[in-house]
């Protein structure tokens, strides 16, 4: 099949998506001008601070602008917090305490919390505190409404945890709408319980947060939608006040908080990279319409297929084949613009149960908003890309990976 033509109709095919992605980019553009304006962001807030950090001003700017963006209360936005995962396990440990229960309403979390939770053992996890875990599997890749309502009234929930992207699971991702009718249910049966999201790879993609239709608590990392490509690690907790000074205490001490922490030069870049994240979130998507579209066409199970609503920045593709599996990622990286000389190879990770093949070429190691490609060896073998910088950069080389494939 000639690729190139192929292309072509790709892009008239997807011309009004493209349309429709751009027009989300510019409402996220206005909405962080309209906070880097209210907070009046000036060059003082690039100053860095060591130590202890007391009295960053530009750390606690970038989180009065990441709680407006993101429509909460407060915000912790921290380059000490290394990963979403990191995030993720901060917010948990912060909110939870011995006997408490927290219940996964999207099936099994995603494989780095594993030892987090305590479903694979570790003597550091939430179940070594007596703090225990139960889940709910989806439906049709829809919320088991009828299961989490019986739980909530079975027995007392503190949090529960809902994680918006597939993850390396076969399920379609969680859109705010999807969100809010489940939080709906919920409040009916129970007003306290905690909601948490775990939002990686979805903000700026709807223009809803899960805290304006109920959601408590939204984590998030920096290396991917919301740093721009530009921010060099660091994560964020934003949601209702009290529980992210709950994480805040956990992360740092208690009596603390958020008061302490240094920014060690971290805040520009942060600063700088959610202020181009519309649109290279916007380029990211563009790529994943454009993946969907040519590996659909050349025979190969897609989710989502291009034409169909998105709620994050993933394309999975289901290879069905080890080999195509490692033959397509290594393509990726192969057209990376950072160790385009190396070859991926499958290996163990840290926080997987399988071996996993990873390309992410990128300038930050482990970047996933640069366009990197990943999955885990195991059937049915599927690669899940995420990212693009730039729309062309992302479509060179996805252009010339199935020009090597086919």
């Amino acid at each position: 099949m000639n690729i190139d033509k192929l292309v072509v109709e790709a892009e008239k095919e997807c011309k009004t998506i493209f349309q429709t992605i751009e027009d989300n980019e510019y409402y996220f553009s206005e909405l962080v001008l309209e906070a880097f304006r209210k907070f009046n962001i000036n060059e003082t807030h690039f100053n860095m601070t060591t130590g202890y950090g007391y009295n960053d001003t530009g750390r606690d700017a970038i989180e009065d602008v990441f709680s407006y963006v993101l429509k909460g209360e407060k915000a912790l936005v921290r380059n000490q917090m290394i990963s979403g995962s990191h995030a993720l396990s901060t917010t948990l440990f912060g909110l939870l305490r011995p006997n408490d229960t927290i219940l996964s309403i999207t099936g099994l979390p995603y494989d780095t919390l594993h030892e987090v939770i305590g479903i694979k053992d570790n003597p550091s996890s939430l179940k070594s505190f007596n703090i225990n875990y139960e889940q709910i599997d989806l439906i049709n890749n829809k919320f088991d409404i009828a299961s989490i309502t019986k739980k909530l009234q079975e027995k007392k929930i503190k949090l529960i945890e809902i994680q918006r992207s597939k993850g390396y699971s076969t399920r379609k991702s969680i859109s705010i709408k999807a969100i809010e009718e489940v939080i709906k249910e919920i409040r009916k049966v129970d007003k306290e319980v905690i909601i948490m999201i775990d939002n990686c790879y979805c903000e700026f993609v709807e223009r809803t947060s899960p805290l304006e239709v109920g959601a408590d608590i939204i984590v998030g990392s920096l290396i991917k939608n919301l740093g721009g490509s530009i921010a060099n690690n660091g994560a964020y907790i934003v949601g209702k006040k009290d529980l992210v000074e709950l994480c805040a205490e956990r992360l740092n001490l208690p009596g603390e908080g958020a008061e302490v922490g240094p920014s060690l030069g971290a805040n520009k870049s942060i600063l700088q990279g959610l202020y181009f994240a519309p649109s290279v979130v916007a380029s990211s998507l563009k790529v994943a319409v454009l993946t969907s579209f040519l590996l659909e066409k050349l025979g190969y199970d897609i989710e989502p297929k291009y034409n169909e609503e998105r709620v994050d920045i993933v394309e999975a593709i289901t290879f069905k084949s080890q080999e195509k599996l490692i033959k397509y990622v290594q393509g990726i990286g192969k057209y990376s613009p950072i160790d385009s000389g190396s070859m991926p190879i499958p290996a163990p990770m840290p926080g997987y149960d399988n071996e996993v093949i990873m390309a992410s070429g990128a300038f930050t190691q482990g970047s996933s908003i640069e366009l990197s490609c990943d999955g885990p060896l195991r059937e049915p073998y599927i690669a899940y890309q995420q990212g693009g910088v730039t729309y062309n950069y992302g479509k060179i080389a996805i252009v010339n990976t199935l020009k090597d494939l086919f």
